[in-house]
């Protein structure tokens, strides 16, 4: 505590430090200012008894100062954590006034700064004399040059003397919000990071990442508490930052990085790394990028879990000034070059700087991304919040965008108090109140609404998910939530929006829900197409089937939601994503806008569900990594999937890859069973010409096979198959070359080549299917030569599933797991499989003599897993039917799938029982989305895992031999079943 010996200095001395501080620049940067207006700004009181409050009573400018009173002391006053870096200089104004009667004092602007290791020291900014007759401007200029912990504060001379404060204002010699911010901890000190909460932070030499400290992070008391930094005046309104902390767990846990920021005391909170899983003990960086879009009085960064109070470590913080770069200009605008709307998802951050701009050059219309949901519109029953929504639609009519409405009605993203204590006329009147209040907000200046969101799961008898919207009021909350829509806005598109539409058995339940709709009466205008797909799946021709489903019921229809994942599956990550793969999502965007501009005519709009790859949900889902999946990069930058939209004639050459597994075909022109072991590899369509072939390896050569669908029947019509530089021409007439075996067969739509080329060991492969009166389309790439697929069967019984063998088994054909994927040898299975109705059943014994479950992970104890794909798609990722069936020795259950295993997390039932060898697993699989019968062909194969101790120490299968079954189906074998 200072004491009054602090004022024997004399005043000249004070005006002395004024005339020697380091100068000011003619224009310093605004780093902070506080003019109190709304609220006392982060600004606290110094010394107990004292009182910090905003007041009319007196204002320099504006209606309201800061009233400090309730002082004893000289050394109180008001203080706040000034956003100083060292090195920098800063200059500090502001205005004084004493209350009224109050006498004649110096009040003085002074830090307190206390160096990382050293003594705290009290340096004065200003100061000046002040009496109630007039306001009094205090300033000064200010810099240090070591890590220190600051603290800036209001005192006066007289002990008790009350004062105002008004229109404080930092500013810098330098951009402190262009400079960066680092802290290390290398002092030993906490390097101004401090506790959300009750939580201990520590500097640390068992907590260090590098060098010689770190942080460590103790009695936290909820998720959120932690380590936090100031960092107000580190940012501007409108800059990107990339920050980046590392983070260690000795429990695993999941943490995240985060930002809080206030205004007039309201906070908000924003994530920059969503909570992201730790191993234990090993440090994680936790990496991302924000851009500041909001006013703010307090800014700060924090670290936090997404449950539990466990301690963890940081180290090596960075904040990083990201300077813009242009946007593109001598390109062209994509909206320019589609026969529809064209539109992005975005938020307030696109608003500013170089996204606003690549929006207004590129899209016509613009949809938020979450603004305009329940949570966000409705936190709390009829108390609605329409800053955001606001802002963004102001954006939209300023720039003279069309505006898509998301979303009114949706599961996710739901305030709880929406359904507690909800009777169905309960739940309809506040889908009624909502629509209401929110719609009438934006009526003629939202032109189009997602009024319901995702309501359909097709695995359901009537299509319908089984929401708390629907578990409550059946379908007529949709009845209802439309209804309500077209009386609020009679000239709005009201939409029917939903995922997978492009997935024949959602498109087939959302078709049948939509018509029954219509038939009612229920003013639906469109149907939505999210088309969040990959860059290999869905088919091409699966979204042009859909849209020309639809169009069936003449309703409007949309592209909602559209992004490519660079990824198949939803494990895999990339530390850079090759060039290779960005090309491949070109061609992808290539033959999906090919889609779109054929069934121009049906389709009104397309919305790109963001702006850039700086903000993109699958940044963070189905888990965090790198996904850039829309057309331009992170710096704003056109990327090939621009130019599959805009101009695919600048596409990077692109070689894809095809299996090749060996097997046996008649050249006949028939279809072979050994080619419905795998799908057909697409040819992207031109026009009206599509196609799909195969490829076989032989003794001698390679047996092809080629689907062509070409309505105009020409006997010149031609596929080429060039292998290892040779070309091989069929024609659809049945004419080729000579040297090879070939047929050619009229089908339905078209007509199927099959040959036999003398290929050696070429695995570079074209094919070129020619429409001898109009377009040509193309393949080229590579080759894999693989073993044969290995197929076995199945016929039809019904056992009992107890575990023990039943004589119906005796029927069915064993195969044994024989290819290692871990290990050379160790636990293997006998398999059997049957099947009745809609279920498989699987009989696996087992040979393991030594048995655990040691292990925390389901994966490494003893187990089986069986692997079924309904439709024999031979993906590299899992569709939503395909399912992962984990069964331990002691019966435990695991089940793998899309989404949390959404569509086939009930289709299990098992049974386990112990031998003298190791032991019996008997599952029965429901398989409802197909009909099974005689001739159908499943995926499947099955692996076994083999412990020791706490660790898998082996693991065998019967076909995949890549160990990646658990992420693809591309490798799995095939079950064909009998009767």
């Amino acid at each position: 505590m200072r004491t009054a010996r602090y004022w024997v200095i004399p005043a000249f001395l004070g005006l002395l430090a004024g005339l020697l501080a380091p100068p000011a620049l003619a224009d310093p940067v605004t780093i902070a200012s506080y003019d109190y207006e709304t609220s006392a700004g982060g600004w606290a009181p110094r010394g107990a008894g004292v009182s910090v409050a905003t007041t009319t009573a007196a204002a320099h400018g504006g209606a309201q100062s800061l009233s400090v009173t309730g002082r004893s002391a000289n050394w109180h006053g008001t203080s706040i954590t000034p956003p100083f870096e060292k090195g920098i200089t800063y200059n500090v104004t502001a205005w004084a006034r004493a209350l009224p009667g109050q006498p004649s004092s110096t009040v003085a602007l002074t830090m307190e700064r206390t160096p990382s290791g050293g003594s705290t020291t009290y340096e004065r900014i200003g100061a000046a004399t002040v009496t109630d007759a007039a306001w009094v401007e205090i300033s000064g200029a200010y810099s240090f040059s070591v890590d220190s912990t600051l603290n800036l504060y209001f005192e006066s001379s007289g002990d008790t003397v009350a004062f105002y404060l008004d229109d404080v204002v930092f500013s810098s010699d330098s951009d402190p919000t262009q400079s960066g911010l680092s802290t290390d901890f290398e002092t030993g000190a906490a390097q101004g990071w401090a506790p959300r909460g009750s939580s201990t932070l520590a500097a640390s030499t068992s907590a260090a990442h590098a060098g010689s400290y770190g942080l460590a992070v103790t009695n936290r008391s909820a998720s959120w508490d932690g380590p936090a930094r100031n960092i107000l005046g580190k940012m501007a309104k409108g800059s990107k930052y990339a920050l980046e902390v590392w983070v260690r767990s000795a429990t695993a846990q999941n943490l995240g990085l985060s930002i809080e920021r206030r205004l007039s005391g309201t906070p908000s909170y924003e994530r920059v790394v969503a909570p992201t899983a730790l191993a234990a003990g090993v440090w994680t960086k936790l990496a991302g990028t924000y851009t500041l879009a909001y006013d703010h009085d307090f800014l700060s960064v924090y670290v936090e879990s997404d449950t539990g109070t466990l301690p963890f470590d940081i180290d090596d913080f960075s904040l990083t000034y990201i300077a813009p770069k242009p946007i593109q200009t001598d390109i062209p605008s994509l909206k320019d070059t589609v026969p529809f709307t064209l539109g992005a998802a975005f938020y307030r951050g696109a608003t500013l700087g170089e996204h606003a701009k690549l929006i207004n050059k590129h899209y016509e219309s613009v949809t938020p991304g979450n603004a305009l949901k329940w949570d966000a519109t409705e936190p709390t029953e009829g108390v609605f919040t329409f800053a955001e929504g606001d802002a963004l639609v102001d954006f939209a009519t300023d720039n003279d965008l069309q505006f898509r409405g998301h979303t009114l009605v949706w599961h996710s993203q739901t305030p709880d108090w929406v359904f507690a204590g909800a009777t169905k006329e309960i739940l309809l009147q506040r889908i009624e109140n909502h629509i209401r209040a929110v719609m009438g907000r934006y009526k003629g200046r939202i032109g189009t609404w997602d009024v319901v969101n995702e309501v359909i799961d097709e695995n359901q008898p009537d299509g319908l998910r089984r929401s708390p919207w629907f578990n409550i009021a059946g379908l007529d909350y949709i009845r209802t939530a439309f209804r309500v829509a077209r009386e609020v806005d009679p000239d709005a598109t009201l939409v029917f929006n939903d995922y997978n539409t492009e997935f024949p058995r959602k498109r087939e339940a959302m078709f049948k829900v939509v018509k029954q709709l219509r038939q009612e009466g229920v003013p639906i205008d469109a149907v939505g197409h999210q088309l969040h797909v990959n860059i290999e799946q869905a088919p091409a021709s699966w979204i042009e089937s859909s849209i020309e489903r639809f169009a069936q019921l003449g309703v409007e229809q949309q592209v909602t939601e559209l992004d490519v994942s660079v990824y198949t599956d939803f494990v895999s990550s990339y530390a850079t994503v090759p060039a290779a793969v960005l090309a491949e999502q070109g061609h992808r965007y290539k033959e999906i806008f090919d889609v779109f501009r054929r069934q121009a005519s049906k389709l009104t709009s397309v919305t790109i569900w963001g702006v850039a790859d700086d903000a993109t949900w699958l940044s963070s889902f189905p888990i965090t990594r790198l996904n850039p999946p829309l057309p331009f990069d992170d710096e704003l930058q056109a990327k090939p999937a621009f130019w599959g939209i805009a101009d695919p004639s600048q596409l990077p050459p692109l070689s894809r890859q095809l299996n090749a597994p060996a097997g046996s075909v008649e050249v006949d022109g028939k279809r072979d069973v050994v080619w419905d072991y795998l799908p057909d590899a697409p040819i992207a369509r031109v026009g009206n010409l599509s196609a799909g072939f195969q490829v076989r390896s032989a003794s001698g050569g390679l047996y092809v096979l080629g689907e062509v669908v070409d309505a105009t029947n020409n006997k010149t019509d031609t596929v080429t198959f060039t292998v290892g530089g040779t070309a091989y021409r069929i024609q659809r007439g049945g004419t080729h070359a000579q040297g090879f075996k070939a047929h050619a067969k009229k089908t339905d739509d078209g007509y199927r080549v099959e040959a036999k080329l003398p290929s050696g060991t070429a695995t570079e492969v074209k094919v070129v299917v020619d429409d001898a009166t109009g377009p040509e389309i193309s393949w080229n790439g590579t080759i894999s030569l693989l073993p044969a697929i290995k197929t076995t069967s199945a016929p039809k019984g019904t056992p009992v599933v107890d575990g023990t063998v039943d004589s119906v088994w005796s029927k069915a054909k064993e195969v044994t797991t024989g290819t290692w994927v871990q290990g050379t040898s160790g636990a293997t299975a006998k398999v059997k499989a049957l099947w009745h109705n809609g279920t498989l059943y699987v009989l696996a014994r087992v040979t393991d003599p030594v048995l655990s479950e040691e292990s925390p992970n389901a994966y490494e104890e003893d187990s089986v897993e069986i692997f079924v794909d309904p439709e024999n798609n031979k993906t590299k990722g899992y569709d939503d039917d395909d399912g992962q069936y984990r069964i331990s020795f002691t019966g435990h259950q695991s089940i793998g799938g899309t989404f949390d295993a959404f569509g086939i997390r009930d289709n299990l039932t098992s049974a386990v029982s112990l031998t003298p060898t190791g032991y019996i697993v008997e599952a029965a699989i429901k398989l409802p989305t197909v009909t099974l019968a005689k001739d159908a062909l499943l995926g499947f194969d099955l692996q076994v895992n083999d412990a020791t101790g706490p660790t898998r120490t082996a693991a065998v299968t019967w076909n995949d031999p890549t160990g990646q079954s658990y992420l693809n189906t591309s490798r799995w074998g095939v079950l064909q079943l009998a009767k």
